[in-house]
């Protein structure tokens, strides 16, 4: 499946820093609002364990053992309060991010930010006012959505007998919303009980919280926590949110040393080699960098990534095979692809995801370590080596 993760947050939080240390892409990096105007797209990567570990051969498609999975990652423009009135770049930064099937909220964590995103004295500024404030956006946004022309909709649910959930994910399709996660919400606000025409907006709007929180899940990146440690505010809490410390300015140092061959450096790790001669600027510069990742564990930037597409997303690693005693595929290649699927999908699932007609013509799957068949509704697990037999030509 296509997955998009969405960088947000208001503008000077360090979103693009983010994105360029996780994509290593080029994008203008300033301190002042706005910098960002048009979302960037780039490719990032979740890491897991690579099954060639267990053989003698190696794939020759993962490093030191580790598998990169790519994904799509955009940084969209800053946003600031109102946003879903059009303030700022508002219009253009909830535009953008419909096609995000999560969020990392890039937070100001050192408070050394305004809510309109503008420089201020470190520990002056309110980062958990920017998580609450994102939150209230991407809610009104849905609301306004739903909310326009709900009355003659609601009269059309009632007089043609539309089933509620499909009117509400069809008026938010448009904001990557589905059929599910209206059933989820409207369970949960109770509202399949009321009458649609009778619906308050106050209803509408615990509605689109639900639906925000299901179809939008999030994670909070609390960035600048090199600024932290000089004695600035604590670390933010965010209620039933994950946060997770990060120095995008750390590890878009390391991706670069690492990129000029000075230095041997695995994203997500707590430590790096020397592998080439540094001049004294270059050499005090990475040992902060050493002297804060040892004390932190990571820079964050890779366990954001990975927590947004294997705890938020629920996602898992299979990897299709054609070969099931040599793990390859029809030209001799080792595990030659690595697909990102949903948790709870059978081996049909995986068919179709390879192609519609293999799907269609499934007949069993082999599990290529064990050599035994499996049914079409068999749950794969992260790991699984599966080839799918099929009579698709």
């Amino acid at each position: 499946m296509s997955m998009t993760i969405g960088l947000a947050g208001k503008p000077n939080a360090g979103k693009s820093t983010f994105f360029k240390s996780a994509t290593m892409a080029d994008v203008e990096i300033a301190s002042y609002p706005f910098t960002t105007i048009h979302a960037n797209h780039g490719v990032a990567y979740v890491q897991t364990p690579c099954p060639c570990t267990e053989r003698e051969q190696r794939c020759g498609k993962c490093k030191d053992g580790i598998r990169y999975v790519a994904i799509d990652i955009i940084d969209v423009a800053g946003l600031v309060p109102d946003a879903h009135k059009g303030k700022g770049l508002g219009n253009s930064f909830l535009d953008d991010l419909r096609q995000a099937q999560a969020i990392i909220h890039v937070v100001d964590a050192s408070a050394s930010t305004d809510a309109e995103g503008n420089p201020i004295d470190p520990g002056s500024g309110n980062p958990a006012a920017d998580i609450e404030f994102l939150d209230y956006e991407l809610e009104m946004w849905m609301f306004e959505i739903l909310n326009r022309n709900w009355a003659k909709l609601s009269r059309k649910i009632k007089a043609e007998n539309i089933k509620i959930e499909e009117a509400v994910a069809d008026q938010l399709s448009g904001a990557g919303v589905t059929i599910e996660h209206a059933n989820y919400a409207l369970h949960g606000t109770n509202l399949y009980a009321v009458e649609p025409t009778k619906w308050s907006e106050e209803d509408m709007v615990r509605l689109c919280r639900l639906i925000r929180k299901d179809s939008k899940p999030m994670i909070i990146a609390a960035n600048k926590f090199d600024s932290m440690d000089k004695g600035h505010i604590p670390l933010v809490e965010a209620e039933g949110r994950t946060v997770i410390p990060t120095s995008a300015a750390a590890e878009l140092a390391l991706k670069s040393a690492s990129k000029a061959g000075l230095i041997h450096y695995t994203p997500g790790a707590s430590s790096f080699e020397v592998i080439a001669p540094l001049n004294p600027a270059q050499e005090k510069g990475l040992l902060a960098v050493k002297n804060l990742i040892e004390k932190h564990g990571s820079t964050g930037v890779q366990e954001c990534i990975d927590h947004a597409v294997f705890k938020l997303l629920d996602m898992i690693v299979v990897y299709p095979v054609e070969d099931e005693g040599k793990w390859t595929n029809k030209t001799g290649d080792m595990l030659p692809d690595a697909l990102l699927m949903k948790k709870g999908s059978g081996c049909r699932d995986m068919a179709y995801r390879i192609h519609t007609e293999i799907g269609d013509k499934f007949l069993y799957a082999v599990d290529a370590r064990t050599k035994m068949r499996l049914a079409d509704k068999h749950e794969l697990k992260t790991g699984d080596i599966i080839k799918i037999v099929s009579t698709a030509k």
